[in-house]
């Protein structure tokens, strides 16, 4: 059973990349809390499917916006907008990434750059975009998601993992720089999440016998395992936790 927090209900959230996989687990999470809920990605058709969802569950609609991430001149602008609806932000939830495999030999500069600027550059200009509003109530948590993939040394993922690196820097940084106006900034480090993406495209039944033989925990890693330590980091129960890694691997590092 998931924990309730009661400080979340009615509280503020905006979460990246939030219409599938591990992202639609955290829409759901904060949308069983109470929370006021707004999430950003592409995926319109996905996106308005789990509109449907979470509102026929009982919960507050949340609130979708369309936003290319990789266009970082972008950013401000809708998450300005999302402030005006749905009140200034208190949990920032930077989940969008895209881990399209490729091998060091053909990325070109122009790869590399936007592979730079989706899954590492949003993280930071979504994070400069909500911290006024977080500076002005006082308090926020911004949880940037990292991966485990750096530390398997997993092939043709060179730009991914470069970028999910950086995040452990960007997150320590920033937890400097804003702690004293009561801003957390964490990294939340998932392992081999088993999404439909996932099992679709990269990870056969093979495959998922290998990593869990890998894992100290003998079990799939599924979307709620990362969403349980949102929910953790975002409340008032963490509220002496920044600058930090949080693992959710079974165990495979």
């Amino acid at each position: 059973m998931t924990a309730q927090y009661v400080d979340l209900r009615n509280s503020s959230v905006l979460i990246t990349g939030g219409a599938s996989g591990i992202g639609a687990d955290f829409v759901r999470a904060f949308a069983r809390q109470g929370a006021n809920v707004a999430f950003i990605d592409i995926e319109t058709k996905a996106a308005e499917k789990l509109l449907e969802e979470v509102s026929s569950l009982g919960f507050k609609a949340p609130i979708y916006r369309y936003c290319d991430l990789s266009n970082l001149e972008e950013i401000k602008s809708v998450v300005d907008q999302l402030i005006l609806e749905s009140g200034p932000f208190r949990v920032l939830v930077n989940n969008a990434a895209s881990d399209n495999r490729h091998s060091p030999e053909e990325i070109t500069p122009k790869y590399w750059k936007n592979r730079l600027d989706l899954n590492l550059g949003q993280q930071f200009f979504c994070a400069q975009a909500v911290y006024e509003s977080m500076k002005q109530q006082g308090k926020g948590s911004i949880i940037n998601l990292g991966s485990v993939c750096y530390h398997m040394n997993i092939a043709n993922l060179t730009a991914y993992a470069t970028s999910k690196a950086a995040i452990v820097g960007l997150t320590r940084s920033l937890a400097r720089e804003w702690g004293k106006e009561n801003i957390r900034v964490n990294t939340l480090v998932p392992g081999c999440v088993m999404t439909p993406k996932q099992l679709e495209m990269w990870i056969s039944p093979e495959d998922e016998a290998i990593i869990q033989e890998q894992q100290c925990l003998k079990r799939r890693v599924i979307g709620d395992d990362i969403a349980n330590m949102a929910l953790f980091l975002a409340s008032d129960s963490s509220s002496a936790c920044t600058a930090q890694e949080f693992v959710v691997d079974a165990g495979i590092t």
